[in-house]
């Protein structure tokens, strides 16, 4: 049995976003996710959190270095209140050229920086909820001051969950320690990886902290290729060919390729990425690559697929929202199927 987060497409824009999400809390889906990347994360999140009423709501990866905790605290504290309690606040640290060079971002070390990051957040959380001093203070963020005039007022469920996007060892030790869920990135997402690299840093964040592996929600994020036909399939497995080609072009996505023992890809597709020769990059991604990263199944197999791939690996997987409604029935029963018990 499954926990199913279905994502909304990143280019959707805002005005669709409610609408969207209507369609996957009537899909069965647990967890509704809006991504941080063509548009502001924190505003699909509170569009979709005003169109839904049971299902919860999350921000996939906020890109949170490039934002106050302040900030993020009373985004997260209004989200919260306005969706009874149905808000997931994701974090993720972001590869560093994108930070410093899009969002104008220093780098630092960013486990150090997120383990204060969300201590920040609690520190804040804390001080509106139980009157707590404002007296949080460390390397990256200092909060002293909250005056009583503009201070949040109190809810309803003050305990925000907050899962961490990770790939490395570091991250994803500290997700074990202090976060409730841990989302695996696309190009990390195989069973093999997940066995062998994530649950032992996990396991081991998790001591540190006397928690159990049950702690933390473990979310399988894979780039599935799947539809109502094997037509739509291998149409859907030779776009993640070419995606994957872009993302693997970037070192800090090169785990499963070293755990796969194709050490030498990485390099290579980055000298082409940075010659500009994008065409010529999927053509360097053979099929036992692709089928070792891309589970691929009809939407009426797709069910027997995920949990072949993901029994005993994850808690919960994340699929995307088709473009086409005409989806919604086989997505529906899939959904129903692995949030069931296995047969």
């Amino acid at each position: 049995m499954f926990r199913v987060w279905l994502a909304l497409d990143p280019q959707l824009p805002l005005a669709e976003v409610g609408p969207a999400a209507r369609r996957a809390e009537a899909l069965g889906a647990d967890v509704v996710t809006v991504a941080d990347m063509a548009h502001d994360g924190l505003l699909a999140a509170a569009a979709a959190a005003q169109a839904t009423a049971r299902v919860a709501v999350a921000t996939s990866a906020l890109v949170c270095f490039a934002r106050s905790p302040m900030t993020v605290a009373v985004a997260a504290w209004d989200l919260q209140a306005a969706s009874r309690g149905r808000f997931r606040l994701g974090l993720g640290p972001l590869v560093a050229p994108i930070l410093t060079q899009k969002y104008g971002t220093p780098w630092h070390p960013p486990a150090p920086r997120m383990r204060e990051y969300v201590a920040a957040l609690r520190a804040i959380f804390a001080c509106w909820q139980d009157d707590a001093p404002a007296a949080f203070e460390g390397r990256y963020y200092r909060f002293t001051r909250q005056q009583a005039y503009n201070k949040p007022p109190r809810i309803e469920h003050p305990e925000i969950p907050i899962h961490l996007g990770a790939i490395g060892p570091r991250m994803t030790a500290l997700a074990g320690e202090l976060a409730s869920g841990i989302l695996m990135h696309p190009t990390n997402a195989s069973r093999r990886f997940a066995l062998e690299r994530l649950q032992p840093e996990l396991a081991r964040g998790a001591a540190r902290a006397r928690r159990g592996r049950r702690d933390v929600e473990v979310v399988a994020n894979p780039l599935c290729a799947t539809g109502r036909t094997r037509e739509a399939v291998a149409r859907r497995r030779e776009e993640h060919r070419r995606l994957l080609a872009t993302l693997l072009s970037t070192p800090s996505y090169w785990p499963s390729l070293a755990l796969l023992g194709r050490e030498e890809l990485g390099p290579a597709l980055r000298q082409l990425a940075r010659a500009g020769r994008w065409e010529e990059m999927p053509g360097l991604l053979g099929d036992e690559l692709l089928d070792a990263l891309v589970p691929c199944a009809p939407l009426a197999e797709l069910p027997a697929r995920l949990r072949e791939e993901y029994a005993g690996a994850a808690d919960a997987i994340a699929l995307a929202l088709p473009l086409d409604a005409a989806d919604d029935a086989p997505l529906a029963a899939a959904i129903a199927e692995l949030r069931g018990p296995a047969t």
